[in-house]
């Protein structure tokens, strides 16, 4: 269980690995936070009006930073809201979110972001906004960006409904590049994917389910990166799912230093095998691809041609999941197992080293937001994680802090867990 506390006036993380990601140093070291802020850093400190927490086994970095969550408010509040959602970060390590807008009504406005803004002041971790592209997210009228970028508004996208239009999805680009804020598409045409609810193989044809083809995520994500290097927009390409969308990436990141990409912890994790369950926790948006696909998207990461790591946390209500797999509604939870699964995939069975994957979870979501990074600098407001590496658990609804609780991942042997998350002087003991 989770126990959420006011930070002690000074708190001593002692006989701990602190890990920088912007530096790539690891060393052991206590650290000393005091009136919320990061006082010192240093070997042997001993003080005795400080509350000591011994943190021997543990690594200390900075707080995770997911850019792309859904946390339903306004308006599907029976899902999540944006202080369930805050509980279901911390549990997981994250100390700062940014939530997509494709909620009821969407974040089209400049006061649907600052109404955000005012509703996050009191919850535990930092929540960013990200808005619209188009306005109700119909695909045709290009929002007031500007406007909702001064309100607080962080990058811009439909997410969920993808921009079909072309010429839409290059006035995005160039009004995005004029206030230097990343554009992010829910990469998918709706004509070639038509009513699929799975990943079109062999796999759909066996279980007699409408399959999506890769071609549906893959032709638009070439598109967009196309239009990013004719219009020099900044562009992020989200949940990346297939072989042939990585290639994409990869060949245009040569050229062009301003796309960046994400892959999610559950195309990681599963192929399109699991789907005989029939568990629709396990249907998402893109689907869980082919063992191909997965093994491709590992590889990429080991690459470098993924930035970074993103949950696509999607909260949805039993009556919603409870449903045959054709007619449930897309998305699953994953903040609170997210650290113990891509710690399991990519550090423990593909050897990549937990330094990188660390960088995937801070420092580098927070540069492509241009979010303040250097968070071990005397005098910042500590935003920290501390992580047992080593920890071998098993995910169970007990671990859930979201109102929803549609996890695929329930009773699945995970490695490595958040024990301790703090932020906006607060911390959360996970276990």
């Amino acid at each position: 269980m989770m126990d959420l506390q006011l930070l002690p006036k000074k708190l001593l993380l002692k006989g701990g690995t602190i890990y920088d990601p912007l530096k790539d140093t690891m060393e052991k070291k206590d650290l000393l936070i005091v009136n919320g802020k990061i006082a010192s850093m240093k070997k042997g400190e001993n003080y005795d009006d400080a509350k000591t927490i011994d943190c021997a086994g543990k690594i200390i970095t900075h707080g995770f930073c997911d850019l792309h969550v859904h946390f339903r408010e306004p308006g599907r509040e029976d899902k999540e809201t944006l202080a369930t959602g805050s509980l279901a970060a911390l549990a997981g390590g994250f100390t700062r979110v940014c939530v997509m807008p494709n909620t009821n009504p969407p974040l089209d406005t400049p006061e649907s972001i600052r109404f955000i803004l005012e509703k996050a002041k009191d919850v535990p971790v930092h929540i960013h906004p990200i808005g619209a592209i188009t306005r109700q997210q119909g695909g045709t009228d290009i929002t007031e960006m500007g406007l909702m970028r001064d309100e607080g508004a962080v990058a811009f996208s439909d997410d969920g409904l993808p921009v079909q239009d072309g010429s839409v999805m290059r006035r995005a680009l160039e009004y995005g590049s004029m206030f230097d804020l990343p554009i992010i598409n829910h990469a998918e045409d709706i004509c070639i994917r038509e009513d699929g609810v799975m990943n079109e193989g062999f796999m759909s044809t066996k279980l007699g389910l409408s399959g999506n083809p890769n071609l549906a995520e893959s032709s638009m994500v070439y598109r967009d990166l196309a239009l990013g290097e004719m219009t020099g927009g900044r562009l992020h390409v989200p949940h990346v799912s297939t072989t042939e969308s990585a290639e994409h990436i990869k060949e245009m990141k040569k050229t062009n230093k301003k796309v960046t990409a994400e892959v999610a912890p559950h195309h990681l994790y599963f192929n399109d095998e699991v789907i005989a369950s029939f568990n629709t926790n396990l249907k998402v948006a893109p689907p869980i691809r082919s063992e191909e696909d997965r093994t491709a998207l590992v590889q990429a990461v080991i690459e470098g041609v993924f930035d970074c790591i993103a949950t696509d946390h999607a909260p949805h209500t039993i009556e919603e999941k409870e449903a045959s797999f054709d007619l449930a509604s897309f998305g699953m939870i994953g903040l609170e197992s997210c650290f113990g699964v891509v710690n399991k995939v990519l550090v423990h069975q593909n050897k990549l080293p937990l330094s990188r994957l660390i960088q995937m979870l801070t420092v580098n979501p927070r540069r492509i937001m241009g979010f303040k990074f250097d968070l071990f600098q005397e005098g910042v407001s500590a935003e920290l994680t501390v992580i047992d590496p080593k920890s071998e658990w098993v995910f169970s609804k007990n671990d859930i802090y979201s109102r929803s609780k549609n996890s695929p991942y329930l009773e699945e042997k995970l490695q490595g867990r958040p024990v301790l998350t703090i932020a906006k002087n607060k911390i959360a003991f996970i276990v």
